[in-house]
């Protein structure tokens, strides 16, 4: 029997016109055209915002993050996810719901393989995943990093706002030809990278990124950038350090950030499906070491734990720490849903079109950290989706459009949501108009960072 509506929006299981034309009714909440008003930035402190959470991080490595996001408006925008949820908290709700990825910008896409050998084009950082949040908020995210990366490519104002513009219409017609699938049809639905791959129209690129695309898949499992095995000295393997981004927790300065591994992942093993968790009991932990990553991440836990068969067959597993989201500014989570790492895996699942077989979560009883563990991704198929982003960066906007529409209409309701955008470029234009101001703005946060930091350094010279 069909369930009532909730504040408005009808259940999933109720006709799919009906559900398009209470998308089309939540016009009347939100008007298309208001999404172009960008938050005004008057009384709230970008700096202060991104030092909120300073104090859950690792002091040595602070530096490390601002001076990433220190090197444009774009790698600011990268980091200052909290920033922009602060920004985009403020207005009004549309209660068009979906488990929302958080920190939705071009450089959190990329190319996988699957555990079939199949290579997708996905999402792939969720740490401030959570459900339960309008869909804009990812799309503006998206559209935004669009304009920012456009005009840090030095090109014009016009050109930023059209590839803006693209990518959400190709998001906007995915979810219409989505919203007429069956909900098996929507689940299944894959962004098979070799078949995308032939949209981009530079046939040396292309004829490039499928050669790349061939080497990768002789040997998915083969890593050729990181991590590396050490010389094994008495038989134990070991991570090769690379200091200042990866080492070992052997010195006084690091000591105190150590977990206690063995405790940490035979807490993991427990949160594996049963036919998973008899695949990594094949495996023995030999060697953990630090890894910095990202941008926005940078300063959290995160390790590489290398994992050795009796036969000497190595597996890296990186180990990540979870902080609350920051998509909490707009929606509480779930009931039960306290464990931070447990939240990523679980966005992950419901987002991602074929998730990682060792995605699992864990805890540091010692230090209260919560985690969650994933496999390293092969570097051949990582290096495709920059390549791309380099030199066909209107392809690659738009693929992450539609990427991002195959993600949310697997938790939120593609009808609905079509009903909504319609079939005109209402919202299109809107959007684009918010991702070129939204672009100023962020150009004016990041000269607030330099100013913040210069002034510091001044201060540290005295």
């Amino acid at each position: 029997m069909p369930h009532p509506r909730v504040n408005g929006i009808p259940a999933r299981n109720l006709p799919r016109a009906e559900r398009y034309e209470a998308g089309r009714a939540l016009r009347k909440r939100v008007a298309r055209e208001d999404h172009a008003g960008c938050p005004p930035a008057s009384g709230r402190d970008p700096v202060a915002i991104l030092a909120e959470t300073d104090g859950l991080r690792i002091p040595e490595l602070l530096p490390i993050r601002y001076e990433r996001m220190l090197q444009s408006p774009f790698t600011f925008l990268r980091g200052a996810a909290a920033v922009m949820a602060h920004d985009l908290a403020t207005l009004p709700p549309l209660g068009a719901h979906v488990q929302a990825c958080g920190d939705c910008h071009l450089m959190n896409f990329g190319v996988f393989d699957t555990p079939e050998e199949r290579v997708l084009f996905d999402i792939n950082d969720f740490d401030e995943t959570l459900p339960g949040v309008d869909f804009s908020v990812d799309l503006k995210r998206l559209a935004a990093s669009v304009a920012v990366a456009a005009l840090d490519a030095n090109l014009p104002d016009k050109k930023a706002r059209g590839l803006a513009k693209d990518t959400v219409q190709s998001y906007r017609e995915f979810i219409l030809e989505l919203a007429t699938k069956t909900p098996l049809e929507v689940w299944h639905t894959r962004m098979d990278f070799d078949r995308e791959v032939k949209r981009i129209a530079d046939d040396k690129l292309r004829e490039k990124i499928f050669s790349t695309l061939v080497k990768a898949k002789k040997d998915l499992a083969a890593d050729d950038n990181f991590p590396h095995l050490a010389a094994t000295k008495a038989g134990v393997a070991r991570i090769e350090d690379r200091p200042p981004l990866i080492y070992h927790f052997d010195t006084e300065a690091t000591k105190d950030y150590k977990i206690h591994a063995h405790s940490a992942f035979a807490n993991y093993r427990g949160s594996l499906l049963p036919e998973r968790r008899a695949l990594i009991e094949s495996y023995v932990l030999s060697d953990i070491a630090f890894k910095v990553v990202g941008v926005g991440s940078v300063g959290t836990f995160c390790a590489i734990g290398l994992f050795m068969t009796a036969d000497g067959e190595p597996l890296f597993l990186q180990v990540k720490q979870a902080l609350a989201s920051v998509l909490e500014k707009f929606a509480v989570p779930p009931p039960g849903l306290s464990h931070q790492g447990c939240r990523v895996i679980d966005g992950q699942r419901a987002m991602q079109a074929a998730s990682d077989i060792f995605l699992g979560f864990t805890e540091d009883q010692k230090t209260d950290r919560h985690f969650y563990v994933r496999q390293l991704k092969n570097r051949r198929l990582g290096s495709i989706g920059e390549v791309i982003e380099g030199k066909a960066l209107d392809a690659y906007a738009s693929l992450c459009g539609r990427t991002l529409a195959r993600a949310h209409a697997r938790s939120g309701d593609p009808a609905l949501l079509a009903g909504y955008m319609g079939k005109s470029e209402v919202l299109d234009d809107a959007l684009a108009s918010f991702a070129m101001a939204y672009a100023a703005q962020t150009k004016q946060d990041h000269a607030q960072l330099k100013a913040a930091n210069d002034t510091k350094a001044g201060l540290a010279r005295k």
